[in-house]
């Protein structure tokens, strides 16, 4: 499962070598100083906009890959209902990265907290 760690001054998206295959696409890093909000969400399927391109969903079930929209893209790594991670970004490629994490809310803590000090 993918996973999101704060090393230094940077925000790290750790993806399995199946979530890479599935999503088309490499680990993440952006730097702490580039996330603009941090927060959880119940249901990150009603966060999703666009089309997918490239990647693998099945709608519900998993969505891995990139959702693009007109100039805008967010990278997801969703798996069926339970709660999410949802990092905005400038100056990124990325807008979100909307990540499903079973401990959603320590998550944003940290990287709440990494921003604080920042």
């Amino acid at each position: 499962m993918a996973r999101l760690l704060v090393e230094h001054d940077t925000l790290h998206l750790s993806l399995g070598g199946w979530e890479q295959l599935g999503s088309l696409h490499a680990d993440i890093k952006a730097p702490i100083s580039h996330i603009t909000k941090v927060e959880t969400s119940k249901n990150p399927w009603r966060l999703l906009r666009g089309i997918r391109a490239p990647g693998t969903g099945l709608p519900g079930v998993i969505m891995l890959g990139t959702m693009r929209r007109k100039r805008r893209k967010d990278f997801c790594a969703i798996y069926g209902t339970g709660p999410s991670v949802v990092v905005h970004l400038k100056s990124e490629p990325f807008e979100r990265l909307i990540i499903s994490c079973r401990e959603s809310e320590l998550v944003v803590r940290r990287i709440a907290a990494k921003l604080e000090t920042d």
